[in-house]
């Protein structure tokens, strides 16, 4: 019997559930392609190793970007993949559902779900990242009180207020956790004159990186290559110049939670006072942003225990019981 499966197919990250075993896959969503052959030579984090550092005939891609589609085929194959490491074959057809930005478009739903069934699923299901990020981090989303999810994904950032199995109000914006590597590879050559990776810039983030002061911070040392003579060349940052370099993309987020709580409806809003805001996804790991958002909402924010599990998870929870919670699927399938 083929085992049914919740795919989180996220911008920097995927995870797969299997029913009755759980997350039995974590990868980053990067595929490297020989480009003269067109064959696939690695997936998840062999590739990951192989950005900005492989020949020139040879890529290795991010086959989604800001939460969309950006190369139908590659996304196919890296589907295939997926499911066969999952243990699917042609022999066994699971159901799949797959957790999708509630921003995509219906041309990116149809490519979504038409990429897995070509890829090996008898039927696939799509799911806002948003609901199963509520379902994952066990919120009471079937009650009539506010929910509200704030998932900060690679791509994509969603604020989602969910009440009674339904999204109320939602804010989503293309900004995510690349944006923030990308901002501080860009400071980097600004006020340095030096050229970073992305890998660099996330290592970096993630050593030194904040939304918000925070107490004991270190500086790191940063080597890359000067783009003046072309030699590596090695500088010291400080925590407070990563906080002005990625001010941009963390701003816009706190900007759409604003604007998501300016659409609640007031008994929603009262109820958020008390229960607070739960924050989800591998960008709100990013030190001082709970603090940064409760400080200009002046609403209590939780970071969920699992934020980088918590929207597979959610998928996982409505793949074990399929009928029950069905209703949660998005809108009529084409």
């Amino acid at each position: 019997m083929a085992r049914d499966l919740a795919i989180d197919l996220g911008t920097a990250n995927t995870l797969v559930y299997a029913k009755g075993q759980g997350i039995v896959l974590n990868e980053p969503s990067v595929i490297a392609l020989n480009q003269q052959t067109g064959d696939v030579l690695a997936m998840g984090h062999e590739a990951w190793q192989m950005i900005g550092r492989t020949p020139g005939y040879i890529i290795a891609v991010r086959p989604l970007r800001q939460g969309a589609i950006t190369d139908f085929d590659i996304t196919q194959r890296m589907i295939r993949l997926l499911l066969h490491r999952a243990g699917v074959s042609r022999f066994n057809r699971p159901r799949v559902v797959i957790c999708v930005p509630s921003a995509i478009t219906e041309v990116e739903r149809r490519a979504v779900t038409e990429a897995a069934r070509r890829a090996g699923a008898a039927d696939a299901q799509l799911l806002e990242q948003p609901m199963a990020a509520a379902i994952g981090a066990g919120l009471a989303i079937h009650e009539p009180v506010a929910n509200m999810v704030i998932d900060v994904g690679g791509g994509t950032s969603e604020t989602a207020l969910i009440s009674l199995g339904g999204v109320v109000a939602l804010q989503a914006v293309r900004v995510g956790s690349f944006d923030i590597d990308a901002a501080i590879q860009s400071f980097i050559r600004r006020e340095y004159g030096i050229a970073v990776g992305e890998r660099t810039a996330e290592d970096i983030k993630v050593a030194i990186g904040s939304a918000f002061p925070v107490q004991d911070e270190v500086k790191a040392e940063v080597r890359g290559r000067d783009l003046m003579s072309g030699l590596p060349k090695t500088v010291i940052l400080s925590p407070e110049e990563v906080r002005l370099a990625i001010s941009e993309p963390v701003n816009a987020v706190v900007e759409s939670v604003i604007a998501c709580l300016g659409e609640a409806p007031p008994e929603l809003a009262h109820d958020l006072i008390v229960r607070g805001m739960h924050l989800v996804g591998g960008g709100g790991m990013l030190k001082g942003l709970a603090q940064r958002i409760a400080n200009e909402t002046e609403i209590p924010v939780y970071l969920v225990d699992a934020p980088l599990e918590c929207v597979v998870l959610g998928a996982g929870r409505c793949v074990e019981a399929y009928d029950q919670l069905k209703v949660m699927f998005m809108g009529a399938r084409s």
